[in-house]
């Protein structure tokens, strides 16, 4: 279960060095689960500040070698291999954090896992050299083809992407943490810069800095814990399957795989889920993800958020109410995380929704590689 949660300063080009916010997020956890740094007997992280600079930052003395990430559940591999340490007892309590920098940051190499050789991708990446050969040189370009092909097969409109943007901004206007707060328009969403067609820049998230921590701890410390427990239901993982381009379903992704992979794990139902915060790194990996997770059939995300009333926070599936990575600003999935958390345990303050939600998905990823979990309180 996740008995602790913490949030660093958010903001673009703070200055603050990496492992200054990292100390912010983990402390604020540590503390949220009612823990001291002394009770922490392990760590995880997805290849930022050093687990090693961490641990001596906060006095975490010794923590047992949990191994690196696994990467089977994308972004979210940390959280879900802390849940399996603590559920086969070689830990108690484990701190999981991402920390990013908009300019960068000191990479942790060892938690990351070996790399591919120079000029070669491996894996899940294996065809992005024939995507560089093509010039399409960044996930704008890869994503934009799908969400092109997903035009073309289903008829997505442009302007069905943009209330997911209009969504985010809205709900980021009640997020004091939010790097971008004031309200836009489908005018302001359609004229905005284009980036990779049908892309624009109000399709794309928001780099900044900051950190994000978790305590994942033993069932027996629920009653502990002084701000509630969140249970992690279920989790599903995807990695590889096509890579970027050659999926046979394609415009699907891994998201496809990785719900799959969670709803098996579970008796609860899509029609069960309060409210969803969903990967946001573009638009339309939100749509990818809403119909992977079974919310509406392929083809009818687009629809499903027509009009963004289905996806407000007093709608059907309220969706990324702090504003998302489109607007509150890009956390690598951790942030949603963080208010799903907030949400089900209620202390979600200005975001809360009208009625304290029972059930919350998260997802994390997109492309080859993807990650999600069902949290309930």
């Amino acid at each position: 279960m996740i008995s602790g949660t913490g949030i660093s300063q958010i903001g673009r080009r703070t200055g603050i060095a990496p492992l200054d916010l990292t100390t912010q997020a983990c402390e604020a956890a540590i503390a949220d689960a009612g823990l001291t740094a002394a009770d922490i007997d392990g760590i995880l992280t997805l290849g930022d500040t050093p687990a090693a600079e961490a641990a001596q930052r906060l006095g975490i003395a010794d923590p047992a070698d949990l191994g690196a990430p696994l990467g089977t559940h994308g972004l979210l591999s940390p959280v879900v291999q802390a849940c399996a340490a603590v559920a086969d007892g070689r830990a108690r309590h484990v701190l999981v954090y991402r920390t990013v920098q908009m300019m960068g940051g000191t990479p942790d190499t060892k938690a990351s896992g070996p790399k591919p050789g120079r000029g070669r991708t491996a894996g899940p990446m294996a065809d992005v050299g024939y995507l560089l050969a093509a010039h399409a040189y960044s996930a704008a370009n890869w994503l934009a083809m799908h969400c092109r092909r997903h035009m073309q097969l289903y008829g997505t409109t442009k302007e069905q992407l943009g209330w997911v943007a209009i969504n985010g901004r809205r709900n980021a206007g009640q997020n004091p943490r939010a790097v971008y707060r004031d309200p836009i328009t489908m005018d302001d969403y359609l004229t905005a810069r284009p980036v990779s067609d049908p892309f624009g820049l109000l399709d794309c998230d928001v780099p900044v800095d900051g950190s994000i921590a978790l305590v994942i701890s033993t069932a027996s410390h629920r009653a502990d814990t002084p701000n509630g427990a969140v249970t992690v239901e279920a989790a599903g993982g995807a990695s590889g399957a096509g890579g970027w381009s050659g999926r046979a379903d394609y415009p699907k992704m891994a998201a496809t795989d990785a719900a799959a992979d969670m709803w098996a794990a579970t008796t609860l139902k899509p029609t069960d889920v309060d409210v969803a915060e969903l990967y946001d790194g573009f638009t339309f990996l939100t749509l990818a993800w809403l119909e992977a997770l079974g919310f509406c059939a392929d083809g009818e995300a687009g629809p499903f958020v027509e009009g963004g009333t289905r996806i407000a926070p007093d709608g059907q599936l309220p969706l990324n109410t702090y504003g998302g990575q489109l607007s509150a600003g890009r956390m690598h999935g951790y942030w949603v995380l963080h208010e799903a958390c907030q949400q089900l345990r209620g202390r979600a303050g200005e975001t809360a929704l009208p009625n304290r939600p029972e059930v919350a998905v998260v997802s994390a990823g997109g492309g080859p590689i993807a990650g999600c979990v069902l949290l309930t309180c």
